[in-house]
């Protein structure tokens, strides 16, 4: 049993005009709910439905390896064409079998994260739903067109701590089978649950405003700016500063390929006041060589197990700053915990998608080994 995500994202937006790529928080719009598909290790597949081809273009540029683009026909990707019809379209020309499980996710909706996606897949499966809808608990009181009380008595109005609420869609996901899509030619159908998301996550973005409301609750809970200016910069090397690659000469001896512009990028890092160094769990002694031309100030080695972690503390304490003020660039889950925990966390194109998931992590626009570093500094 597969289980597939799908994102429609046609290129005529009216409200906000190419809302899908438009920059939130340094990032397009679909990047967010794209990164947070990518971070749950059970959803198999991620497909973009598109009609535009710079939004693909956009989309392939992330680097996730689970995402796929499908070309959606233009008579689905009209404003006055339904989100079930894209769906029907694409489950029509798939193989997937009935029993695999499709969520509809959407992109107007940035403030879902990894979290909300896997719990609702296990809530799903431990309550036996045959379809579940994310929603958020509102508090206001409503009323008719009559002038009669919709939800309360205004006679008695309760205090909030004593009033359940109702609950309301926020547009973030919808999970179904694909037979069940098929059968129902809806998103929802059969025994339906709910997957109660936080107050926050209700806003989406449909008008100029959204947007606004939207990049502050972004900064506040999914990409917080920046805590402190860089006192400590510090990398991993493999995949970072290096391609990744394991290269062998006829004598067994080991290769890396590093970027010279990296080196140039540690330069000017140096002369703007910042200690430099790098963290790796590998221990070998051409990495050893390279930060002693690098002239780093920290060269750590032989860091496993939370040791990365662990030993940019030590250095932290021995210069008398916080890791809030440190910057840490990592590729692979060995990183995750110290990424989480520094205040400036960057982290290449071709990363792992948990790693890039992290809340607040930069991505940048380069693959390790070319030249990662020297892209950050002239962001920085």
């Amino acid at each position: 049993m597969k289980t597939i995500a799908f994102i429609p994202a046609r290129g005529g937006s009216q409200s906000i005009p190419r809302k899908n790529i438009k920059p939130l928080c340094g990032k397009p719009l679909i990047y967010w709910t794209v990164a947070a598909l990518a971070g749950a290790a059970a959803i198999d597949e991620i497909i973009v439905a598109t009609d535009d081809d710079e939004i693909a273009a956009v989309v392939a540029a992330f680097g996730f390896p689970q995402t796929k683009i499908y070309r959606r026909r233009p008579e689905n990707a009209t404003a006055t064409a339904s989100t079930e019809s894209v769906m029907l379209e694409y489950l029509e020309q798939s193989d997937l079998a009935d029993d695999d499980i499709f969520i509809l996710a959407q992109a107007t909706a940035p403030l879902t994260q990894t979290r909300d996606f896997v719990g609702a897949l296990q809530w799903r499966q431990e309550k036996a739903f045959d379809s579940l809808i994310s929603c958020v608990r509102d508090y206001r009181f409503f009323w008719n067109e009559d002038g009669s009380a919709k939800n309360y008595d205004y006679r008695a109005r309760p205090r909030r701590q004593d009033f359940g609420g109702q609950l309301m869609e926020n547009g973030a996901f919808y999970i179904y089978t694909v037979g069940g899509i098929k059968r129902d030619n809806n998103r929802l159908g059969g025994k339906i649950g709910i997957y109660e998301m936080p107050a926050w996550t209700a806003p989406e973005i449909d008008e100029s405003d959204d947007w606004i409301i939207l990049e502050q609750l972004m900064r506040k809970y999914v990409c917080p700016a920046p805590r402190g200016k860089i006192k400590l910069f510090l990398s991993d090397v493999d995949g970072v500063l290096t391609d990744g690659g394991m290269y062998y000469s006829e004598n067994g001896d080991e290769l890396k390929k590093f970027n010279t512009r990296d080196g140039i990028a540690f330069e000017l890092l140096r002369a703007a006041g910042i200690k430099v160094g790098i963290i790796t769990s590998e221990n070998r002694e051409l990495v050893a060589r390279r930060a002693q031309k690098l002239r780093l100030d920290y060269a750590v080695q032989g860091a496993r197990d939370g040791g990365k972690l662990a030993a940019a503390q030590k250095i932290c304490a021995e210069l008398g700053i916080t890791l809030a003020e440190t910057a840490f660039v990592g590729d692979e889950i060995n990183d995750r915990e110290l990424l989480g925990t520094v205040g400036h966390p960057f982290c290449p194109r071709d990363a792992a998608p948990e790693i890039k998931s992290i809340d607040g992590i930069t991505v940048v626009e380069r693959n390790g080994g070319e030249g990662v570093i020297r892209a950050i500094t002239e962001m920085l």
